[in-house]
Formats: structure tokens, sequence, C-alpha cells
């Protein structure tokens, strides 16, 4: 695998991988950023959350289970120190639908968290990973970012 990167201006930059679509990042204003993207670090975040994701939606489907809705919302900490690493990480689960089975949301998030998603298993490496799982329950407000 490979990935591609360039400079637009300051701390802004594009990267590309071999799936040839470009992700746009940026740095803090008092690093010499401009804040008009997601810092690498977010991505992180954004990457564990879409990989466990397709493993657990993907599990979800083969059995049969329904959703009407899905979304994920990660919390985490970091060291205060250089390197800056996420010590902690909580990845928080909603299910929507009439039928969702708990034992089966329960399998494909440990599958996933056990097994599948290569992103969850390397940040376990420096960080304490956790996790729960609502279904059919609302996401509190102060767990949405905010602008």
């Amino acid at each position: 695998m490979k990935v591609y990167l360039k400079q637009i201006e300051g701390l802004s930059l594009a990267a590309r991988g071999e799936s040839n679509h470009w992700v746009v990042m940026d740095g803090a204003r008092q690093f010499g950023g401009s804040k008009a993207a997601s810092s690498p670090m977010e991505l992180v975040l954004m990457a564990l959350a879409g990989c466990t994701s397709m493993d657990v939606l993907s599990i979800l489907q083969k059995m049969r289970q329904s959703l009407s809705d899905y979304r994920v919302v990660v919390k985490a900490e970091r060291a205060e120190e250089h390197p800056k690493v996420y010590t902690r990480i909580h990845i928080d689960y909603y299910f929507w639908g009439d039928q969702v089975e708990e034992k089966n949301v329960q399998r494909a998030i440990e599958l996933s968290q056990t097994k599948y998603c290569s992103v969850s298993i390397m940040l376990k490496k420096t960080a304490e990973l956790t996790y729960a799982y609502h279904i059919n329950e609302p996401i509190p407000e102060d767990d949405l970012p905010q602008p």
C-alpha cells in the first residue's frame, strides 16, 4: 500500500492512496495551519470509526439484521507530552431498527474488535480501547462534535 501527499499551503495538505481519492488535512493556527480541514489525529479516529463500522455492518448484514440507521461516536484522550498518542479511546455504537437482536450486535462488535478491524487492533497497542452499544437510543447532544 502506498500514499502520496502534497503541500497545498502552510500546513494544508492533500493526500491520496491507491484508491485515488484525495483527503485534505490541516493543522491548528498556532502551528501555521489554517484549520481548514481535519487534523491527522482526527483522521485516525475517523479511520477507526470507518474500519470497525465496515466490519460490524457487513457482519450484521450476513446475520440478516435489518437496520434503519446506524451511527458511531468515538471519544479519545491523548498523552500530555510528546508523542501525544491516544491513551484512551471509547466507541459508542448506535443501532436503529425494528428487530435488531442484541446478541448479534454484541457478536458483530466483538468480531470487529478482536479479529477484523486492523485500525482498532493497532490502536490497542498504545490506548485502552473500550466500547458500548445502544439499540434504538438517541445520541446525547454533548456527544456530537460542536462546529
